[in-house]
């Protein structure tokens, strides 16, 4: 079937800016089957260039100079620079969905000027790994029609959870549609980020400003995937869960423990305690330079790096390994890790 549409000369022409009316209905179809969701293909669906391009453009599209927004703090990078790029300021809060997270909001509401225009979600979250549940939507979306702000959710990671429950959708909630636009992406649920095919739904007027047009081959695959079987799906959910199982056993025998992810393709975790005082930053160099093993670090937290579950179950075991012999021997070889009060 590709190999047709691709000979098809029309097929290399400007493709519909929302997205082919098929691959819209797919989409509305799959929110239907995982969350209840009813959604219009034709006007409460857009298919994007991937995610993160839907949520930038969205950012600019709500946004005007001098606006607020609250944004989770650690977050993904275009949950801030998206707005940044839009001349707004930035109000952050707690990324945990608890009462932390409702006490910012409601001091960011109280304290701001002019008042926030949107708040940021993202459940399950990156880097964190934390996940929200329906009651937790409930509340965000009565603070935000009480407070008249918009509710930007990203969950491209919906569908890489490891425990029976799986996570929701803000667009559940009774009258989310009124205010709330979410973006997911079939990158990490069918394992194709090359494709940059991803989707916005929800609140009408939001999805109105956006428009795209990805190639007509790309929304034809991705309309295939979404009306296939689960059972792919399925598999790639398996393949992250024997790998974070991989991970946490392997890592905490090294003597890195590492908190168990619940969901998500990350473990977010502390530093080993004698490693902290380094920060992130310093103790991410040391794991390159001495053990082959590359994190993230959470940089402006500095006790705390993400680690990706891309590396198969053997490639995660010779980093424990290496993470092992580097901290074994750690005292011995490097100056950096004397504790800094005790330096001359």
């Amino acid at each position: 079937m590709l190999t047709e549409i691709v000979q098809d000369p029309r097929s290399h022409r400007y493709s519909a800016s929302k997205g082919i009316k098929g691959l819209r209905k797919a989409q509305g179809g799959y929110y239907g089957r995982r969350f209840g969701v009813k959604l219009d293909p034709d006007t409460q669906v857009v298919a994007t260039l991937g995610s993160k391009e839907g949520f930038a453009n969205m950012a600019q599209a709500i946004t005007a100079p001098g606006d607020v927004v609250l944004v989770p703090n650690p977050s993904y990078p275009i949950h801030d620079f998206g707005f940044l790029m839009a001349g707004a300021a930035l109000r952050y809060v707690s990324v945990e969905p608890n009462a932390e997270f409702f006490h910012a909001l409601e001091c960011a509401v109280k304290h701001s000027v002019p008042k926030p225009t949107a708040v940021i979600l993202c459940y399950p979250s990156n880097p964190t790994a934390y996940v929200a549940d329906l009651d937790f939507y409930k509340d965000v979306v009565a603070f935000a029609k009480k407070n008249d702000v918009f509710l930007l959710s990203d969950l491209a990671y919906s569908e890489i959870y490891f425990d029976n429950t799986p996570p929701p959708s803000v667009l559940q909630v009774p009258g989310a549609m009124d205010i709330a636009v979410e973006f997911t992406s079939m990158s990490k649920t069918f394992s194709v980020p090359g494709w940059r095919m991803g989707f916005a739904v929800g609140n009408e007027r939001l999805i109105g400003a956006l428009d795209y047009g990805a190639f007509t081959l790309i929304q034809v695959a991705a309309t295939a995937a979404l009306n296939g079987l689960d059972e792919c799906i399925a598999e790639t959910r398996e393949i992250y869960k024997k790998r974070r199982d991989v991970l946490v056993e392997y890592f905490d025998n090294a003597g890195f423990p590492v908190t168990s992810p619940r969901a998500s393709v990350f473990a977010w975790s502390p530093i080993p305690e004698k490693f902290r005082h380094l920060g992130s930053v310093e103790f991410s160099k040391l794991l390159i330079e001495k053990a082959d093993v590359a994190v993230s670090p959470g940089i402006g937290f500095g006790e705390y790096v993400r680690i990706a579950l891309v590396e198969n179950e053997q490639r995660i075991r010779q980093a424990a390994r290496n993470i092992r012999r580097f901290l074994e021997t750690a005292d011995e070889t490097l100056h950096s890790v004397i504790p800094i009060g005790a330096r001359r």
